[in-house]
């Protein structure tokens, strides 16, 4: 049975829970079976708890160990400001996509607010300021705030780059740790599908489809606008300035967004991103540790892009504020330099009420839009995944480091152990050539 498993691709594989899953939630939902909405939910619960646990030790070390590798590249300032250029880029032409869509359909038009409330937490410009700096590392690891951890990775892999030789030590236990880490995730990865099953069971039995129906418009917006991000913007960024095949790159890539899609985790699946962008899409290790872990934090176009633009324009009409071009361009800034707040804290929510404060529109159109948040957030997940992805291509190809071999070449299966560099074999010993003995006696 397992070996019958193990010839099915994983992508394969994944879909194969996703669709098991839903129909299973819809089994749960329809004919009231708690005991299997139960175990839905733990199975989903468990999945995510493993990929989280291993997420802190693999950005804390992934980012020391690349900070101290991008010194062996020439031209890592240029790598990193090429990084942030495409981050803002792609940012921009989602919110443009949002701001369109929101135009152009009127989602709140008719749409009443019913009893929403505004939510406990508001997000604002300070949160990146003072969320960056952890107070306390121990709860920074705890509570899995991922851009404290990139902060405290990236001063300490400074540092060791200053202090030289005498870091060595401690850049090979990183290098050791996240060897380790790295193997333990290969074996969460198997567990994908399983967990997927789960995710996506969960979600269909516990919120159904029910919700969508009041707010109908700006949920197809919301899912229109993102597909529109994930299968034109980004192919035709990848056709144009990467000169890329777009559909190899959405086949390759297809696993980690459908994992992104079933957990609603940018972080829980930084994992296999990474393991994506490195061994499917022939972004060089050492740029791809850096890159993955930190677009994982701030590269959100779904949630910090798409999202905001069109709930903005939705809450606007709800309460009856007229916008002027002075607001869609505040939208389109907040959205592209703001994302960072979105970091470690309540994703989408966050950016949301971050965008509404700057505008001065009402918070309690917030509320509005809650009950519905977790179908809205697969679509914005899955979108944030996939420019995650996207960028590092484009900055390796305009940096001609793309492995193309790797590009174009058969999928690797992600289940299995990765490839690692052949050992380099020993000299041979010289042969040692005697001279025969005299012969005695003759």
């Amino acid at each position: 049975m397992l070996a019958l498993v193990k010839r099915v691709p994983f992508s394969v594989q994944l879909l194969i829970g996703l669709v098991l899953g839903a129909g299973l939630g819809w089994v749960a939902r329809n004919w009231d079976v708690s005991w299997l909405t139960t175990t839905l939910t733990q199975i989903g619960t468990i999945f995510v708890q493993l990929l989280k646990l291993a997420v802190p030790p693999l950005v804390l070390t992934a980012v020391v160990v690349s900070i101290a590798n991008l010194r062996k590249l020439s031209g890592a300032a240029r790598l990193v400001g090429k990084t942030l250029m495409w981050f803002g880029i792609t940012s921009l032409l989602a919110v443009g996509v949002g701001l369109g869509l929101g135009l152009l359909t009127d989602p709140g038009k008719g749409v009443s607010l019913g009893t929403a409330e505004a939510p406990e937490h508001v997000g604002g410009w300070t949160d990146f300021l003072t969320g960056i700096i952890p107070t306390n590392i121990v709860e920074s690891f705890t509570e899995v705030n991922v851009l404290q951890i990139v902060f405290i990775g990236i001063v300490l892999g400074a540092a060791a780059v200053a202090v030289g030789d005498k870091a060595a030590p401690f850049l090979k236990l990183n290098e050791s740790l996240l060897e380790l880490v790295q193997k333990a995730l290969w074996w969460i990865i198997r567990l994908a599908p399983i967990g997927t099953l789960g995710l996506i069971g969960k979600a269909v039995a516990t919120y159904g489809w029910d919700l969508l129906r009041p707010l109908a418009t700006f949920s197809a917006d919301v899912y229109i606008g993102s597909l529109l991000v994930m299968l034109v913007i980004y192919p035709i960024l990848l056709r144009v300035f990467g000169r890329v095949n777009p559909l190899t790159f959405l086949k390759k890539a297809w696993p980690a967004i459908e994992l992104a899609f079933a957990s609603r985790s940018s972080v829980g699946t930084m994992p296999l991103t990474q393991r994506v962008t490195t061994e499917r899409l022939g972004v060089p290790r050492d740029y791809a540790s850096f890159a993955v872990p930190f677009g994982a934090t701030t590269k959100m176009d779904g949630c910090a892009a798409v999202y905001p633009a069109l709930a903005a324009i939705f809450i606007a009409q709800v309460f009856n504020v007229p916008l002027g071009i002075e607001d869609y361009l505040l939208i389109a800034f907040v959205s592209v330099i703001g994302s960072a707040a979105t970091a470690g804290l309540t994703g989408a929510i966050v950016m949301l009420t971050l965008t509404l404060s700057t505008l001065g529109l009402p918070l309690e159109g917030v509320g509005l839009l809650l009950a519905i948040d977790p179908i809205l957030d697969m679509i914005r997940t899955a979108t944030n995944v996939t420019g995650q992805m996207v960028v590092p291509v484009l900055v390796a190809r305009s940096e001609r480091s793309l492995d193309e071999g790797i590009f174009t070449a058969p999928s690797q299966p992600l289940d299995a152990e990765p490839a690692r560099p052949a050992e380099p074999a020993e000299p041979a010993k010289p042969t040692v050539i005697r001279e025969p003995e005299p012969a005695y006696g003759s």
